[in-house]
């Protein structure tokens, strides 16, 4: 069985340094700007807040497998 040495992750660029809202497991929604990312989905939010009661939370690493959804919330 054929594998490759390199893992090719997503392909979020057109996302960096613009304000997402993240749907996560357990219904838990998150606004913040991305930083970063891995092959594994693994995301970097600064200036992130609880979207539902907009508590304050500053920088987070969120793993990737628990990410539902992306949805960005600016034009361009």
């Amino acid at each position: 069985m054929a594998t490759s040495k390199f893992i090719k992750g997503p392909d979020l660029k057109r996302f960096m340094d613009k304000r997402l809202k993240l749907h996560l497991n357990g219904n838990r929604r998150l606004i913040g700007t991305l930083r970063g990312y891995d092959a594994y989905l693994n995301v970097v939010l600064e200036e992130a807040e609880q979207a539902d009661d907009e508590k304050y939370i500053g920088r987070i690493v969120i793993r990737g497998n628990s990410i539902v959804q992306f949805e960005t919330l600016e034009r361009k």
